[in-house]
């Protein structure tokens, strides 16, 4: 009779989590259009914070990146700087795979990651094994970045595991001058 219960639980909390969702295509006519290679085509610089589920930030970042092209892949070199001193680095590797679709890996990140654009919006999925108090856990990100203007994206990420949600990481992403063609 528990098992049966906890079950129904567990089904009606899956259900209920699906229910919000929506997906990238909803956002296919809001301009500006998202461009990944033209929006990382020079420096970028971001700052972040993480919050745990209850709303306390817990810590603040800083990243430069900067990006490369290799044939049609996409190479972001991401350096974070984190508010207790620690620092990290993540390399990615974006792949176009199709239109609007690209996949990504980077060392932390189990398997591929996976997003879909339309319009101004990205949609990210991924694991990623992420270093917490001396192991390492695997979480699950769901990210959604929303160019705002040419120079100006914005990333709300919910981070989970085993699907119960452990906080978010919010993120604006600035280009910086000398990403601007015709800036002297």
């Amino acid at each position: 009779m528990k098992l049966t219960l906890r079950l129904c639980q567990l089904a009606l909390c899956l259900l209920l989590g699906s229910c919000g969702n929506v997906g990238v295509e909803h956002y296919a006519h809001e301009r500006p259009a998202l461009d990944l290679p033209a929006f990382f085509a020079g420096p970028v610089k971001a700052w972040g914070i993480f919050q745990k589920s209850s709303g306390e930030v817990v810590k603040r970042f800083e990243v430069d990146i900067t990006s490369r092209r290799d044939g049609q892949r996409l190479i972001l070199n991401e350096r974070f700087r984190y508010s207790d001193g620690t620092r990290q680095q993540r390399i990615w590797t974006l792949t176009p795979d199709g239109p609007g679709r690209w996949r990504g890996r980077a060392a932390d990140v189990v398997g591929e990651a996976v997003g879909e654009i339309a319009g101004n919006a990205l949609r990210w999925r991924y694991d990623l094994n992420l270093e917490v108090d001396g192991s390492t856990w695997q979480v699950s990100f769901d990210d959604w970045m929303y160019l705002m203007d040419d120079d100006t994206l914005i990333n709300r990420s919910s981070m989970r595991k085993f699907g119960v949600e452990l906080g978010e990481v919010t993120l604006f992403f600035r280009r910086e001058a000398a990403a601007h063609p015709g800036n002297s």
